[in-house]
């Protein structure tokens, strides 16, 4: 017989059939110590919870690669920089442990506030340009919050490999920074973005959209991958206004930024033969909250 959790404490560790649950740092190292001392290799799969395909496919692939697998459930404060926002962010731990077990996790992290955030933390991280443009120039202080939950999970976790999706194309970019700069021992796993079957790519975001605004969203990625076939006889300036005009003609989307930039170096691009390696990343509000949007496309 399983047994589904129905609350946390800072305490408790809480048994999900093969699965566990844990809220602090000492349970985990505990648990960890135990796979480690039998020789497994350990995963890390973090997020901010209210779980999705998208999750769900980075938490497949981290079980297939490694004889471990942690996946931490916490809604970091310090990379908010609007409280309405982070007060909004959808927050569904009994059904994500749920789905977490039924994918194979070892480990659920599902910590307070207080138990990573004992004091204030006062790290300040910088990886100019890769941190300052688009998400760094719109959000000021959100990839130093990043890099301060990533980096504690790291540190607690102390995993071979872990894994982030590439709809977050800055932050996987910014993560890798860090480690280098902190000489981390971890392998940085990007996967794919997942998208539904018309095209929405998957956000615990999208829970926040009325029907009709769903519908709206679906012209971001639509005029995204229009683009693609677009770019083949214009520039890039005016593939980049083909995407801004089109998605801002949709009732109830707006475009904040679309920057088309070198993949590494995330730096805009003027030209196509700028760079081997070219991608589009978008922001868009969506409805009348409104819901804030993230997506990219590679265009080579």
């Amino acid at each position: 017989m399983k047994l589904f959790v129905l609350f946390c404490t800072p305490k408790i560790c809480i048994t999900y059939f093969d699965m566990q649950v844990v809220n602090t740092k000492k349970a985990l190292s505990d648990l960890l110590a135990t796979a480690r001392s039998m020789g497994k290799s350990v995963g890390l799969v973090p997020t901010m919870g209210a779980l999705h395909e998208g999750h769900a496919s980075l938490v497949r692939r981290c079980v297939a690669e490694n004889d471990f697998t942690v996946v931490s459930d916490f809604v970091n404060p310090t990379q908010f920089n609007d409280k309405k926002d982070l007060a909004d962010y959808p927050r569904s731990l009994e059904a994500d442990c749920r789905l977490l077990e039924s994918l194979g996790a070892d480990v659920v992290f599902a910590p307070t506030v207080e138990e990573m955030y004992p004091t204030v933390d006062e790290r300040v991280f910088s990886y100019p340009p890769t941190d300052e443009v688009m998400e760094g120039s719109f959000r000021p202080g959100h990839f130093n919050g990043v890099c301060q939950i990533v980096s504690k999970l790291f540190y607690a976790v102390e995993p071979n490999r872990a894994y982030f999706g590439e709809k977050d194309f800055q932050q996987v970019a910014v993560i890798k920074a860090m480690v280098k700069d902190l000489k981390l021992d971890v392998e940085i796993c990007p996967c794919s973005i997942v998208r539904e079957a018309d095209g929405l790519a998957l956000s615990s975001r999208n829970a926040l959209l009325a029907p009709e605004e769903r519908v709206a969203a679906l012209g971001i990625s639509k005029y995204l991958f229009e683009s693609r076939d677009y770019m083949k006889t214009h520039s890039l300036a005016e593939t980049k206004a083909f995407v801004i005009d089109n998605i801002n003609k949709v009732e109830g989307l707006e475009v904040q930024y679309y920057e088309i930039v070198d993949g590494d170096s995330l730096v805009s691009l003027e030209n196509w033969e700028d760079s081997e390696s070219v991608v589009g990343c978008i922001t868009v509000f969506c409805g009348k909250r409104p819901v804030r949007l993230i997506d990219n496309v590679r265009y080579k």
